[in-house]
């Protein structure tokens, strides 16, 4: 691999980390700060205390997606535990998929897809691709 593929590959995966990580970052923003938790759950989450799932489970899950995105966004912005929050927005999106896909079979995916695309797209390409971030950093310091 010459110079100039080795500096698109790397620029190609923090565009797509850093893109990424704003979209969750803004979207976890606005339920943490702008509307409020309590809000997100009354106005997203509360309609399935009419259903089989146990209310413990319906507002931990408002919490984490909440919570989640705002601080799994601002690591992948960063680039710090990587590997992690890739999982953890994984499951985000399959909660948030679960949850609207129960209670309307037929639903928007616009906000689901292109998250959904970005991530899996950091799941296949190889790590060592992703070389600007704080992870690295660290990792270099340490030795």
């Amino acid at each position: 691999m010459n110079a100039e593929q080795g500096f698109l590959r790397h620029a190609g995966m923090f565009f797509i980390r850093l893109l990424l990580g704003i979209i969750f970052y803004f979207q976890g923003y606005g339920k943490v700060f702008t509307m409020g938790v309590n809000n997100v759950y009354e106005r997203f989450f509360k309609v399935f205390e009419n259903t089989s799932l146990p209310k413990w489970l319906v507002v931990s899950t408002a919490y984490y997606t909440s919570y989640i995105e705002f601080i799994g966004g601002s690591l992948l912005i960063i680039g710090l535990f990587r590997k992690q929050v890739y999982c953890l927005l994984a499951l985000d999106l399959l909660f948030v998929s679960f949850g609207h896909g129960f209670m309307e079979p037929i639903w928007d995916l616009s906000h689901v897809i292109p998250r959904a695309i970005l991530l899996s797209t950091l799941f296949l390409l190889p790590p060592e691709w992703d070389q600007w971030n704080a992870d690295s950093l660290l990792k270099r310091r340490d030795k």
